[in-house]
């Protein structure tokens, strides 16, 4: 059973994903909040595996509230559905430990399928779309983020091997585990052990996550 907490300023879309989800045989919700300081609150009460985080709420918003809540390192993971289809939002959402980005137009299939994939650790957002992000946005980040790190110096990559060094390298350049696996002449398998180490090694929490790690250690950079 996949616990959801629900996060979002509107009543009516609130009751609409708890009608959604608990129609559901493997999700229940959890809990409700109406801000992002209460979804902070309600998430270290409650752990659910999943949160639906929106994004503009009063007080405490849904960036800094994901930002607060994957930070504890809980097993807990983000979710944002918001009305706003731009991508400064997503690019902020996945910067702040997001597991995925769903706009809430999406058709309710796909949410339902979004939340069993973060759940179980999946991305939602394709690779593909993660690195158009952060082309897009890399040149906006403070200066302090893009400084210019030589990869052999960032601690992140001190336990990765030679060749999980080069999947994490083509995993930040969009590469399914099918194409890393033809491409490198691996078996899939092989190259799912590789990408499940280079998350623990690493610590990050999900594809995304190193996808962002490959261009913060300038493994990869915009095209």
């Amino acid at each position: 059973m996949t616990t959801v907490l629900i996060a979002d300023d509107q009543p009516l879309q609130r009751f609409g994903s708890r009608m959604l989800l608990e129609s559901q045989d493997d999700m229940t919700v959890v809990g409700e909040a109406t801000n992002g300081g209460e979804a902070v609150r309600l998430t270290a009460e409650l752990h659910p595996d999943v949160v639906l985080m929106d994004i503009r709420m009063p007080g405490l918003d849904g960036i800094e509230a994901t930002r607060r809540i994957t930070a504890v390192g809980d097993r807990t993971r983000v979710l944002i559905v918001t009305t706003f289809d731009l991508d400064e939002y997503a690019y902020a959402g996945l910067r702040a430990g997001a597991s995925g980005f769903l706009v809430k137009d999406a058709q309710p299939e796909d949410l339902l399928s979004g939340i069993r994939a973060v759940a179980t650790g999946d991305a939602v957002v394709a690779p593909s779309l993660t690195r158009r992000l952060l082309d897009a946005y890399v040149h906006h980040l403070p200066a302090d983020t893009t400084a210019a790190t030589p990869p052999e110096d960032d601690p992140r990559l001190a336990s990765l091997t030679d060749r999980e060094r080069e999947i994490l390298t083509v995993i930040g350049r969009g590469w399914t585990n099918s194409e890393i696996a033809a491409r490198l002449h691996l078996a899939e398998s092989t190259v799912k052990t590789h990408v499940g180490r280079i998350l623990a090694k690493t610590g990050s929490r999900d594809r995304i996550q190193a996808v962002i790690l490959a261009y913060d250690a300038k493994l990869v950079e915009p095209s």
